[in-house]
């Protein structure tokens, strides 16, 4: 299965041109199309934006198995190729081309308001601080509390660009150029402070309630942060600049701890004492190993299937997701609907979608399919000896087993030791 297109084959479809300048144009309408592409640089799928006022402004190729706008993001393939210390992700591709288009060359776009884990990942993979440059409607407003919360539960280093002025960065930067935009950029702002912000926002600060409520807030925010020297930086700024003093703040937030550590011991004391389902402690290389296994059999059927399930056992799996993910695989590819493009469609829970989308939007830097394919049936054929040979030489540590199947295990160990030689 081809993972991209080819330039010649999207125009050989008829449903583009392509202008002197580069740029697709949509053959029956006045529409400008942007090629998607993975961080691969292979087309995916087109973005779509109408030159006049017909409607809908905006469309996309529908998704599939080769592209899900959920598990992508705009420009990434672009953006990799500079300085990624930072990176500034935007609601669309016009955000992001016409950034890209004055200089600013670390931003992508997640095609859409909708951030997704799977976009998180990719963000936090690629930089180390990511900066979210929402449109400053409301919608843009309630996707970055969004994007936020996704951002913060993986661990990422996350700032809030704050514009004045212009409704979204690309009005803000064709109004006031690339170099006040970048001066915003340094002064984005963090998650605490954006939360706050938002707060004051539909607060009157001057009403003695407002202000109450506004000080329980910030307590709920502030008693979240676990570093207790970043929690002192929040409440000197905060005292500062709302005149609440910090003695109030810490008050508070005592208050509120108090509260929460009461409450979590009546639920201890009334919840059944459950013995904790144990994982199995997985390496790194074992669980890469894994998910590569997920990634070809849905790319490369055709290539990998029979060589897969012939050299891996299901039960040999080091998690129980895995394992029901290539068994609901295995059945599907059997049944001849692996290329119906609705796989992620088999699964129910969130938690295996936002799994598998990982999976596919992760570069296992491939070179050769067949090669990739014949690495890993070695790596567990290999893996099936070292083990069997091991457990005969435990056998044969053993002291009641008589001659005869002393010499059975001896001929079996030669046996397997010259095969392990053999793929070694």
């Amino acid at each position: 299965m081809e993972k991209g297109y080819k330039e010649e084959e999207i125009l050989a479809s008829g449903l583009v041109n392509k202008t002197e300048n580069g740029k697709f144009i949509d053959r029956y309408r006045r529409r400008l199309m942007f090629p998607i592409q993975d961080t691969r640089n292979r087309i995916i799928a087109f973005g779509g934006r109408v030159l006049d006022d017909s409607k809908p402004k905006y469309i996309n190729s529908p998704e599939n198995v080769v592209y899900s706008k959920g598990r992508h993001l705009f420009g990434l393939n672009v953006a990799k190729k500079g300085d990624l210390k930072k990176i500034i992700i935007v609601e669309g591709y016009m955000d992001a081309i016409s950034l890209h288009q004055r200089g600013i060359t670390n931003v992508v776009a997640s095609l859409g308001t909708a951030l997704t884990e799977a976009q998180g990942r990719l963000l936090r993979k690629s930089s180390e601080q990511v900066i979210i440059g929402y449109d400053a409607d409301g919608a843009g407003q309630a996707a970055t509390l969004r994007g936020l919360e996704i951002l913060n539960n993986l661990g990422c280093d996350i700032r809030i660009l704050q514009i004045e002025g212009a409704k979204d960065p690309d009005e803000f930067v064709i109004k006031y150029g690339p170099e006040r935009f970048q001066k915003q950029v340094d002064k984005a702002i963090s998650l605490v402070e954006f939360k706050i912000k938002m707060l004051k926002n539909n607060l009157n600060l001057d009403h003695p309630n407002d202000k109450i409520k506004f000080l329980k807030e910030i307590a709920n925010i502030l008693a979240k942060i676990d570093n207790e020297i970043e929690r002192e930086v929040y409440i000197r700024n905060i005292s500062l600049e709302y005149g609440i003093s910090k003695e109030a703040i810490y008050a508070e937030i005592i208050k509120l701890n108090s509260q929460n550590a009461k409450s979590t011991k009546v639920l201890e004391k009334s919840k059944p004492r459950l013995e904790p389902k144990k994982e199995p402690v997985v390496n790194e290389q074992t669980d890469k190993r894994e998910k590569l296994i997920i990634y070809l059999l849905i790319n490369y059927p055709e290539k990998s299937y029979e060589k897969i399930k012939n050299n891996v056992e299901i039960e040999e799996l080091s998690s129980e997701r895995n394992q029901n993910i290539i068994k609901k695989l295995y059945e599907e590819i059997e049944k001849g609907n692996i290329n119906n493009n609705n796989i992620i469609d088999w699964f129910e829970d969130e938690e295996t979608i936002n799994y598998l989308s990982w999976i596919l939007a992760y570069d296992f830097e491939i070179g050769e399919v067949d090669k990739c394919i014949e690495d890993v049936v070695v790596t567990y054929q290999k893996e099936k000896l070292v083990k069997k040979r091991n457990d005969i030489i435990r056998k044969l540590e053993g002291k009641d087993i008589s001659a005869e199947e002393r010499e059975n295990l001896e001929n079996e160990l030669n046996n397997t030791i010259i095969a392990l030689a053999k793929i070694k």
